[in-house]
């Protein structure tokens, strides 16, 4: 992933956890190891992200379901998640599958988010931070509904503590004041469409602006866009564009239409009835119907190339499990909707590997098969840079070396469906 070439019959030496050796097949290397593993042709990558996850929370103790997310994340390909929304028990199952207790992907957390209901005085949302910090999350996530004092006093603490923090951009705060404030990711690109609507008082009556000031699309100035554009760049934010959720939360295909998609049968049903309960008010009031919603994807389309061939750096996100994403699966759809958007397999595969370390500080220790990373990559039938579909069904999977095998992802996906059989 340092560039976009093949590097053909190479062998990898992988030991406690890391690659010590890359060298071509055609030197014959004479490995010491008790395992040796035939590509048999096939291509290894560094595998995919997922930087946007709602990770389950345990119930009473029961951690079937974020082990289940674990599984669909695995499965899929997906080696390194962010949880977007804390909770305490995160922090129990990182440090499982830490300490090689469970298996799963790279987590990194947030803690609890700041909103306008679990914030309520600058100083209590100062305390917040400190606590979320000392707790040993990661990341800090900022929802809708925060007042500019709150904020600016989250910003301050968050940056002397240095721990990062992004979100949403609440609408009393703006997109300008959280890049110059030091938000080092934007999720869902959210803000955009806000600063470019001339009348902002439209933007703040929910009924008139619709979900993500969807039905005021058509009246966004795009000639203030480049000076944005020039600001995400300035202060070096990050964007998570979470194409798959607007697709499929606020797109016009009906609510019912994925009850049964075939990675349906990996959820329960009562958590598919819930997103659809969540889709279905919109759908009653007339908000997403074609008129209404073409505009809207098909601008939020064109502002993640804009921004990305800018040089503005993406994540690799889906919002999962959200409205219609089950995890790992969610994935595919989000690259599938990055290439009709236009942005290329290299790039794209850059966004789930390369960038997700670069946000955390991490370059060269795993999403990159390089001597000293991680052994962290998948293995898939055919070439990624040509072929998107193929990263669907990994071979193979590495993760700090352990294999896991086309066999066992299968029982595990055959398990978990199992569990929600309906």
């Amino acid at each position: 992933m340092e560039n976009d070439q093949i590097q053909l019959n190479q062998s990898i030496e992988v030991e406690n956890g890391k690659i010590i050796q890359i060298m071509p097949m055609s030197q014959s290397p004479k490995f010491k190891g008790n395992r040796v593993i035939d590509g048999g042709g096939f291509y290894i990558y560094p595998g995919l992200a997922e930087f946007h996850s709602h990770i389950p929370v345990s119930q009473n103790g029961n951690t079937e379901l974020q082990e289940e997310a674990m599984w669909l994340y695995l499965a899929n390909g997906v080696l390194r998640v962010r949880g977007m929304i804390g909770h305490a028990s995160h922090l129990q199952l990182k440090a499982r599958i830490d300490a090689g207790e469970l298996d799963g992907p790279r987590l990194f957390l947030s803690g609890p988010s700041f909103s306008g209901s679990s914030v309520s005085s600058p100083e209590q949302a100062v305390q917040m931070v400190r606590d979320e910090k000392a707790a040993g999350y990661d990341h800090l996530k900022l929802h809708p509904g925060l007042e500019m004092d709150e904020f600016l006093a989250i910003a301050k603490t968050a940056k002397e503590l240095g721990i990062p923090f992004g979100g949403h951009v609440s609408l009393a705060v703006g997109l300008k004041a959280s890049l110059e404030n030091g938000y080092k990711s934007v999720e869902h690109m959210d803000g955009y469409v806000e600063a470019l609507i001339p009348d902002y008082s439209k933007v703040l009556d929910q009924a008139v602006a619709g979900p993500f000031t969807m039905l005021l699309v058509k009246e966004a100035d795009r000639s203030r866009l480049p000076e944005l554009v020039d600001l995400t760049l300035k202060t070096g934010a990050w964007m998570a564009p979470t194409l798959t959720l607007f697709d499929r939360y606020f797109g016009y295909k009906p609510a019912e239409e994925y009850r049964n998609i075939p990675e349906m049968k990996y959820m329960s049903a009562a958590q598919v009835q819930s997103w659809i309960n969540a889709k279905t008010p919109y759908e009653e009031r007339g908000v997403l119907t074609k008129e209404n919603v073409q505009p809207y994807l098909d601008f939020r389309n064109e502002l993640f190339m804009i921004l990305h061939e800018a040089g503005v750096p993406i994540l690799m996100t889906s919002d999962s499990p959200q409205v219609f994403n089950v995890p790992g699966f969610s994935i595919h759809h989000e690259i599938e909707l990055m290439s009709e958007a236009g942005m290329s397999n290299y790039e794209i595969l850059k966004t789930g590997s390369v960038n997700p370390a670069k946000y955390f500080g991490k370059e060269g220790q795993w999403g990159i098969i390089k001597v000293g990373a991680s052994a962290d990559f998948v293995l898939v039938k055919n070439n990624p840079l040509k072929d998107l579909t193929t990263l669907k069904e990994p071979f193979m999977v590495v993760m700090k070396g352990k294999v896991y095998d086309q066999k066992e992802l299968k029982m595990q996906l055959e398990k978990i469906e199992q569990n929600h059989k309906r």
